[in-house]
């Protein structure tokens, strides 16, 4: 089992009070004889339109000395889970989640808006102080 991210517990909440139900924690992915675990998976009931929305989270805190190369990791993995996910759970939308610091300071830049764009990548932006979502893109 992989360690929990810096702010597993507060995205966690974040969610809670967002009103998502936690239905993993990991969400264990399997491809192969390859074991994966993301963050988080997550469901929400729509009420209006009567059906369910489901989520996978993968959480990362970018507390390198580096950004970039945080940036890189966080990619990686990232595709890799969207790879396995689009095979075994085509109903889950993976959302990478970072604190609003990391937001401003990396993805409100240009190399971060350049990622952002190219790759669509969603992103859940949250306070960990507060334990809120600050925003969603996507």
């Amino acid at each position: 089992m992989p360690a929990r991210d810096l702010y597993h517990n507060q995205l966690k909440n974040a969610l809670v009070k967002d009103g998502w139900t936690i239905t993993h924690d990991p969400l264990r992915l399997k491809w192969g004889a390859k074991d994966m675990y993301a963050d988080l998976g997550a469901e929400k009931v729509m009420v209006a339109e009567k059906e369910g929305r489901k989520i996978v989270v993968e959480i990362k805190s970018f507390v390198s000395s580096s950004d970039v190369n945080d940036l890189e990791e966080a990619i990686g993995q990232y595709f890799l889970y969207r790879s396995v996910l689009a095979r075994t759970e085509p109903d889950r939308m993976l959302y990478l989640a970072v604190h609003d610091e990391v937001y401003f300071d990396l993805f409100e830049e240009p190399l971060g808006k350049l990622i952002l764009e190219d790759y669509e990548i969603p992103l859940i932006v949250f306070d960990p102080r507060a334990e809120v979502i600050v925003k969603w893109t996507r």
